[in-house]
This record gives structure tokens, C-alpha cells and sequence, in this order.
């Protein structure tokens, strides 16, 4: 049986994919043909039924390829108690190693290989995150649930979701983590009403030891996905498992979501990962341009080029290892060391876009930082003086710093008119000429802005 069912498994694995085999058949184990039923012991009830639903056929006609004759299957669920009998039970090559049943592969996203905590650069901007998403990976009991990691575009959140799953899995072979964006999320819940299986969905999505969700953001507006992921939070968090959440801004600055969904969500830690300064940005090309030096054996890069791009590229992380991968194929293409002279003709669009361009948001998250104050404050209806200034001095910096009018600034704050902006712009320039202590913080935020 050992045999047949090692050859069927290789070609298993072919029809299937390397996921859904890992997931579903891996863990079963061929005790029996008899009459042309083959007979399989499985771990658990709903691994039994999901393979009976979706991999019957395959199973059977990969049987039939290997010399037996079977045409129907019976699953019994056998419960491993002890690691000596689950050795036993898993002698047959093909399901030599423990493999996670609770984290269907269909369901989830596809984790990428090159996203690891050995590959993530760590510095100022992405320490706290980067410490929180490792206490998470080890699979102990943390005093946070969930983590929700947020930023902007290509800051990292992406890497460390992947970097987590893979730890996770590593150290906890034997559990089941699904990782998957929030579209993916809506995507099935809807697919799941429509084929009327919603118990399906919810035991799937409760069955898991981690669950991950990318972009929640995208929830926003949208009630009933919201409802069943409330539900799904609720059940999970008190069955003491964890959840990872990431998104492009604080769970209270996300608008059109359910505010008991916001303030679960900020029940456990927070941690925003900050636009990269420039020794990180140059930290992770220095990582980079030894895995790029392997890809084109024999090219140089003269000194000052990385530097170069550290200062000047500033955008994210993506744009940065997108120059990198162009600059090094271009320079293996025409057989030259990479100067600073073939950098700038290389990636001139890329330099010309990068050209730093300040953004509302940016501004609101420094002057919130600077002084202290909440950044739903900034936007918010508070006109105590500790915000109604900071708030200001942001005004007069969006205008100065941005070349975006007064209306679509005062959209940006919350909804405000433009004569509030109009005020408040005036306001920080009379007190700029009054204030020498107001007019060094300003000088110091530009500074910081522009850098």
C-alpha cells in the first residue's frame, strides 16, 4: 500500500499543485483497497469532507494510473494521540512530513519566497515593527492580539506579513496559518453565499491557528463583508488565536468602517512603520546589491552610486529595488561598470519622479509627531489651543509645501472650508514674524519634510 500510494501522491502533486497537495493530501494515509473502495484515514472531519468534495476524482484516477482499481473512496478520521503512532501512521514517503489542515491553500494568497526576516532590513522607521511581528512568528503566547501594522506604500508591512506566515510555519509545523489580502477576504465570503455553503466559510476561517488579512482597508463601506469579519475576529481571538492585520493608516482614520470593527481592531498593538530615512534606504540597497552582484557575476559598482540613489530616491522600498534590478540589467547589457554618469542616464525617469514631492498626509503625521497630538485630532472637530495650532501650522505647510488649493487642503483636514485654511494659513505667518520659537519648529519641519 506503502508503494501505491507513494506513486499515486507524485503524481498527485503534479495534478493537484505542490499547495493543495501539501494541505489535503499529504495528510492521508492508505490503509485499504476492497471492492473498489480505497480506503484512507484522514486526521480530521473536515479534512475528510473537503477532500471528498474536491479531490475525489483526482485521487481515484491517479490510483487507477498506479494499478489499483478503485472507484470510490471511504475516509475514516483517525485521531493521532501519540508522535510515535503519528510516525507510524505517516511511514509512506509521500507523507513523510506534518502538514497543516486548517489553512486551506485555495483560500489564501501565495506566500512569496523572497520575503523572510533574514532578507528585511531593519532600522529607525521599521524597528517596533519589526521586534512586534518577530514575538508574533515564535507562536507563544503574546500580550497583544491583534498586531496591526500600518504605513504607506512599499514600507514594508507586505514583507513582514509574508516574513510571519513563514516563521509560523517553520516553528509550528503542525499548525495552520492563512494569510490573504481583504479582497480575497470579500471575494470568497460572497462566492460562499452565493454557492449557499456559509458554513462552510465560517468553519474554514475558524479553523485556523493565524490568520493574517493584507489592506484592510478595503472593508470600507462594504456592511456585510465587515459583519462576518467581525465575527471571525470574535471567534478567533477567544479561541486564543492570533491575528495579523495590516493597512495604509490607523484602524481610526480608516473611514466607512463599523466603529466596533475599529476598536477591535485597536484592542491589541498598533505600530505605524515610518517613511524610510535615508541610512535604512541605504542599508537595504548595500543588502540588495549583494544578491544583485550574484544575478550579474563580474559587474561593478563605483563608489558612490548607492549613496546616490539613497539620497535621491525616496519614494518607497519598491521603487528602490525597482531601480537597482533596471540599473543592473542595463549595465550587464552594454558590458559597463556601473558610475554615477551611467545611473543618472539609466534611471532618469525614475529620479525625475522622484524628485521629492511632499504629500498632506505627510505633513499631518510629522506635525502630529512633533507636537505630540493624536493624528485624528489634526482632521478632527477639537479647537483646544494644543490642537487647533499644531493643526495650523500643518495649514500653512500643506500651502507652502504642496501645490494643492485651499478647497482640496481643507477636504484633507477633516472637511473644512477653504477660508478656515485661508485663516489659519494667514494666522501662522503673522506669528512666525512674533514667535521665534514658532518659527524654528516650522523651519525644522521643512527641513524634515524636504529632506
Amino acid at each position: 500500500m506503502e508503494d501505491l500510494w507513494g506513486r499515486a501522491c507524485a503524481g498527485l502533486e503534479k495534478s493537484v499543485g505542490a499547495n493543495n497537495f501539501n494541505h489535503w493530501i499529504k495528510p492521508l494515509r492508505l490503509t485499504g483497497i476492497d471492492a473498489g473502495v480505497a480506503e484512507f484515514a484522514a486526521p480530521t472531519r473536515f479534512l475528510s469532507d473537503w477532500v471528498n468534495r474536491h479531490f475525489a476524482q483526482p485521487i481515484l484516477d491517479e490510483l487507477t494510473r498506479s494499478g489499483a482499481t478503485a472507484e470510490r473512496l471511504r475516509i475514516t478520521v483517525r485521531a493521532e494521540s501519540t508522535p510515535a503512532k503519528a510516525a507510524q501512521m505517516r511511514s509512506a514517503p509521500a507523507a513523510a512530513t506534518p502538514a497543516p489542515t486548517a489553512a486551506p491553500a485555495d483560500l489564501g494568497a501565495p506566500l512569496d519566497a523572497r520575503f523572510t526576516f533574514d532578507n528585511f532590513v531593519v532600522g529607525k522607521p521599521n524597528e517596533l515593527a519589526h521586534a512586534a511581528a518577530r514575538r508574533v512568528a515564535d507562536g507563544g503566547p503574546v500580550s497583544f492580539n491583534p498586531l496591526f501594522l500600518y504605513g504607506g506604500v512599499g514600507l514594508g508591512k507586505t514583507h513582514l506579513m509574508h516574513a510571519i506566515a513563514h516563521e509560523f510555519q517553520r516553528l509550528n509545523p503542525r499548525q495552520g496559518v492563512l494569510y490573504l489580502s481583504a479582497e480575497q477576504f470579500m471575494y470568497r465570503f460572497v462566492q460562499a453565499l452565493r454557492e449557499r455553503n456559509i458554513m462552510d466559510f465560517k468553519e474554514m476561517f475558524r479553523a485556523v491557528d493565524m490568520l493574517m488579512v493584507d489592506d484592510v482597508q478595503f472593508f470600507a463601506n462594504k456592511d456585510s463583508t465587515q459583519e462576518e469579519f467581525f465575527h471571525t475576529f470574535n471567534a478567533l481571538v477567544d479561541q486564543g488565536k492570533q491575528i495579523v492585520i495590516s493597512a495604509d493608516r490607523a484602524p481610526g482614520e480608516i473611514k466607512g468602517l463599523e466603529e466596533r470593527i475599529k476598536s477591535r481592531l485597536s484592542c491589541g498593538l498598533l505600530v505605524d512603520l515610518h517613511p524610510t530615512t535615508y541610512e535604512l534606504r541605504l542599508g537595504i540597497l548595500q543588502s540588495k546589491t549583494d544578491a544583485f552582484r550574484a544575478q550579474y557575476p563580474g559587474l561593478s559598482i563605483a563608489p558612490g552610486v548607492l549613496e546616490f540613489l539613497a539620497h535621491r530616491i525616496t519614494s518607497n522600498v519598491r521603487v528602490l529595488e525597482g531601480a537597482m534590478q533596471r540599473l543592473f540589467a542595463f549595465a550587464s547589457l552594454v558590458g559597463r561598470e556601473i558610475t554615477l554618469d551611467l545611473t543618472q542616464d539609466c534611471l532618469a525617469d525614475i529620479l525625475r519622479a522622484s524628485d521629492r514631492k511632499v504629500s498632506i498626509e505627510e505633513i499631518q503625521r510629522k506635525v502630529a509627531e512633533h507636537y505630540n497630538i493624536r493624528l485624528a485630532d489634526m482632521i478632527g472637530p477639537k479647537r483646544v489651543r494644543t490642537v487647533a495650532r499644531p493643526r495650523q501650522v500643518a495649514m500653512y505647510l500643506a500651502k507652502q509645501l504642496t501645490s494643492r488649493s485651499l478647497p482640496e487642503i481643507g477636504r484633507r483636514f477633516g472637511g473644512r472650508d477653504h477660508t478656515t485654511i485661508m485663516h489659519g494659513v494667514r494666522k501662522i505667518e503673522e506669528l512666525t514674524h512674533q514667535d521665534q520659537s514658532l518659527a524654528e519648529d516650522i523651519d525644522m519641519l521643512k527641513r524634515l519634510l524636504e529632506a
